[in-house]
Order: C-alpha cells, then structure tokens, then sequence
C-alpha cells in the first residue's frame, strides 16, 4: 500500500514539527539551561522571539496525538531552536496557568486567545509549518515576564 509523501505510515497528515528531527517536544523550564528572551521578530521564514508561528503541538497526554496549532516564541537556545508556549481560543479566564492575550492575526476568526504558561515547547526551525505574525512588544513582555517569574530565567 503506497501513502503520499505527506502521510506518515499510520495514514495520518504530514505536519511540520510532527515527527523527526525537527519534532516539537515539551521541555522541562528549569532544565534548559540558557534562554535569550530579547524581543526579535524578523518576518524571514525563521521562528523568532516575539513571532506567534503554528506548528504541531503534542497532547499533555504524550501519546502520539497532538495537533497543528499557534505557538508564541519567547526565547532562543544556543543549540538553534526556540522554545514557545501554546496559544489557544477555548475560553481560560480565571484558570490557573493561563494569561489572556486577546485577539490577533492568528487567529482569522478574530476570537480571543489566552497563552499556556505551563507548558514550554521546544520548536526546531523545520518544525515550524508557517510564521502567523508578531505580536506587540507589551504583550509579549508581559508573557516574558511571567515565565521569568515562573521558571526563573534570566
């Protein structure tokens, strides 16, 4: 049975950072050593400290499954990849671990957003499926912020 070059083998889609070398993994924070938090987006194909990019984002649940979703970077790694925190429009007021970001270009509804803080994804350039946009600086500080509060980066 052939599948097309998009697929893998259990006939699922293909995703930029689904698989492979360029897999979007979840980190632990404290584990991972020196981050750059400048504010640096650059619309040059590349994931960049500031920019909101989709990629595929595994479950909590670590099981294989996941889904194709927009990610903020926030921080550089020497080793060349970004680390990133998930963006979602399902309503999060008042839960834990979650900052309200509002509405943006990523997302062409229009819906508000609010950004995970308890969860850090390690995003390879590869991984990244496509740049939606940057976000302004004051929100992107106020993210920043508070996962240097968090995690104690500096």
């Amino acid at each position: 049975m052939s599948h097309s070059s998009n697929e893998l083998h259990d006939g699922a889609p293909e995703y930029p950072g689904r698989s492979g070398h360029a897999a979007t993994q979840e980190v632990e924070p404290a584990d991972v050593g020196r981050v750059r938090t400048a504010y640096a987006p650059d619309p040059d194909g590349d994931p960049d400290p500031g920019e909101i990019v989709w990629t595929w984002v595994p479950y909590e649940e670590d099981d294989g499954r996941g889904k194709d979703r927009p990610v903020l970077i926030v921080a550089r790694e020497d080793r060349g990849t970004v680390l990133g925190v998930q963006l979602t429009s399902r309503e999060r007021d008042g839960q834990a671990g979650w900052l309200p970001l509002g509405t943006g270009p990523w997302d062409r509804s229009g819906r508000d957003s609010w950004v995970g803080t308890e969860r850090v994804l390690r995003v390879h350039p590869d991984g990244m499926r496509r740049e939606a946009c940057a976000l302004d600086r004051a929100r992107f500080n106020r993210v920043v912020h508070r996962l240097q509060q968090i995690y104690a980066w500096r």
